[in-house]
């Protein structure tokens, strides 16, 4: 299992966090959840951090079983829309960066 993360480093607009949360949640999050292949869409908000740590408003984790499936949902139409509805969330709530990381998970439950 694989999962890739986009982490949104930097700050949301002052006094948008409410409409920036609202905004990922209704016009992101039902794009996501039609990537091909996915096993799940994990949608994590920031509300506090340690002192001197960067801030992430935003982390995205949507996991695949492996990376062809991955590959497939990065070339979907889906994610071409998605990028485009980031962009104008982006460009009205969010100052900062986007970087993608993908991560081979290891899980240990109980």
């Amino acid at each position: 299992m694989i999962t890739r993360f986009a982490l949104f480093e930097g700050a949301v607009k002052p006094g948008q966090t409410p409409a920036f949360r609202d905004a990922v949640l209704s016009r992101l999050v039902p794009l996501w959840r039609q990537f091909p292949g996915n096993s799940d869409v994990r949608v994590m908000f920031s509300d506090d951090r340690d002192e001197g740590a960067p801030e992430f408003p935003l982390i995205l984790a949507i996991s695949y079983p492996d990376d062809a499936a991955m590959a497939a949902a990065l070339d979907s139409p889906f994610r071409a829309q998605s990028r485009d509805v980031t962009g104008e969330i982006v460009a009205e709530f969010f100052d900062g960066r986007i970087h993608h990381h993908v991560t081979e998970r290891h899980e240990y439950v109980g």
